[in-house]
């Protein structure tokens, strides 16, 4: 997240599950895709705006798991979207959702952070390569053949 001032504090009004609602004083709604942070003993809980219920209220995505919580736990607005590291020192690192490392490194000493929401870049901008990524499924390489440098998915189920 951001360093930005906090631009309001809320509470919690429900809990189910991952779904967060926490109301706010008037005036101080966070815009939808805004951070909200709950500070805990165990960490702080990052949730992300996905809707507005009305001039007060939020409907916000845990990004962890929700245990311990409770009605008119205090909310702090981040004043800025979730955030992760980007730069030479991410590569071949693993992250969460919220940018905080997981394969049990220090944090990368990444200046720039980049919002987990972004407009993609253009078409022509990308860089593509002539070497095609070999799968060793044959039926697979024949009929879809996979640019090496791309992003992909492969999704399988028996039967």
């Amino acid at each position: 997240m951001t360093e930005n001032a906090h631009t309001g504090k809320g509470r919690i009004l429900t809990i189910r599950g991952p779904v967060v609602d926490v109301q706010f004083p008037p005036g101080q709604l966070p815009p939808l895709r805004q951070a909200l942070r709950i500070v805990r003993d165990d960490g702080d809980l990052v949730l992300e705006v996905a809707q507005h219920l009305g001039d007060s209220a939020v409907r916000a995505i845990a990004m962890d798991s929700t245990d311990g919580l409770k009605r008119a736990d205090e909310v702090i607005d981040t004043g800025g979207p979730i955030t992760v590291p980007v730069g030479p020192e991410t590569l071949g690192r693993m992250f969460d959702l919220t940018g905080q490392p997981i394969d049990e490194q220090p944090p990368p000493g990444a200046t720039n952070r980049y919002p987990i929401h972004r407009e993609s870049p253009p078409l022509a901008d990308l860089a593509v390569e002539d070497e095609i990524l070999e799968t060793g499924i044959k039926v697979l390489d024949l009929i879809a053949p996979i640019p090496k440098g791309g992003k992909v998915g492969l999704f399988g189920g028996a039967g």
